[in-house]
């Protein structure tokens, strides 16, 4: 099998994008070569651009989210800090009465409300950073095609088989290049 830009084809020939077969690589020129290969490359960086587009987007929009969650439970604390102060107020004012009880309670157990709510708030805030993916699909594949391309140089000057005439990649496993959309 001969594998062309992560497309394995069956046989001694290989298709084009176009689906025009193309000439066994052993028949190629060094310019045809190196001109594919530089293709190639330069089809590898725009999907891994593309990737990383892709993940920074939806991070981002996970950190708009917490973001968001995080100023609302803020702004909730602040109503519950001005809740506790009136209970305190009250509470204080009611202390001297013996067997207190009466305004300032309901005033606690307000405070008390918007307490859980914020935590609940600030509680789906952090699951939501603890989605963030760090670009780990990019940061994969970029590792992987260094280690290909050192491959690659690191061959030796008797011609043995590289990444052109290979059936595998470097790591051993034949995958295709692909932009993640699938």
């Amino acid at each position: 099998m001969v594998r062309i830009a992560g497309v394995r084809i069956p046989g001694g020939r290989a298709q084009s994008g176009n689906g025009a077969a193309t000439p066994a690589p052993d028949s190629e020129s060094l310019g045809d070569l190196v001109a594919t290969a530089a293709k190639d490359v330069s089809q590898l960086i725009r999907y891994e651009i593309d990737l990383a587009k892709s993940e920074l987007r939806a991070d981002l929009r996970r950190a708009a989210m917490a973001g968001a969650l995080f100023g609302f439970a803020a702004f909730v604390a602040c109503l519950v800090m001005v809740l506790l102060t009136f209970a305190l107020a009250y509470g204080l004012h009611s202390a001297g009465a013996p067997g207190g009880g009466g305004l300032y309670v309901d005033f606690v157990y307000a405070a008390v409300i918007c307490v859980l709510v914020a935590v609940a708030l600030a509680g789906i805030a952090v699951l939501g950073l603890k989605k963030f993916t760090k670009m780990r699909q990019t940061r994969k594949t970029v590792t992987a095609d260094i280690g290909m391309l050192r491959a690659g140089i690191g061959q030796s000057a008797n011609g043995s088989a590289g990444p052109a005439g290979s059936t595998e990649s470097a790591g051993g496993s034949a995958g295709a290049v692909t932009d993640g959309r699938s």
